[in-house]
């Protein structure tokens, strides 16, 4: 009968820890590798300057310059552009055709759709579930809780739109914003 003796028939331990420290630093890494992407994705991109803000993007992706902007809208126009986290905000003309101080989050508190300007109402019409919004983007009809979120919007010395994080007390309301 053969005896079992010791260290002879058993890998050594040394071994064994370094395999498992090796296959388990392969699984890891093929996770991460895997994982990065997915993370990434939704991690909105940065861009603009130190101070929070972004500069606007028209539809093709291109800043927006402000003069040429102006001879491209009317008095009173609502259009889209790329703002704050990426979202949709309108930027807004006044009637004596320059760019109102603030930009409208294009989003509905509701459920997230996209808000069309409707010209001939005067007022943002939610098409999801009919919610409504005045021209400043104030709720006048439900089922949206909230107002549509505000953002500054100024104009650069190079002459670029910026949207930055609107903090101060909501014009609409006179409430503390409910975005911050």
């Amino acid at each position: 009968m053969t005896q079992i003796s010791g260290s002879s028939d058993v890998p050594d331990m040394g071994r064994r820890q370094f395999m498992n420290l090796l296959t388990f630093g392969t699984i890891t890494g093929v996770a991460l590798g895997a994982l990065y992407p997915v993370v990434k994705y939704f991690i909105p991109p940065s861009s603009g300057s130190a101070g929070g803000g972004v500069t606007a993007k028209d539809a093709l992706g291109d800043d927006i310059i402000v003069s040429t902007y102006l001879q491209e809208h009317q008095a009173g126009d609502r259009s889209l552009a790329q703002g704050l986290k990426g979202d949709p905000t309108y930027v807004v003309l006044k009637e004596d055709n320059t760019i109102e101080n603030y930009g409208i989050n294009a989003v509905c508190t509701h459920l997230g759709c996209v808000v069309p300007w409707n010209a001939s109402e005067n007022k943002f019409m939610c098409p999801c579930h009919g919610s409504q919004y005045d021209a400043t983007g104030k709720k006048v009809r439900g089922p949206a809780p909230l107002s549509l979120a505000l953002a500054h919007a100024d104009v650069t010395e190079d002459d670029k739109l910026v949207f930055t994080p609107w903090t101060e007390t909501d014009f609409r309301t006179n409430e503390k914003p409910w975005w911050t």
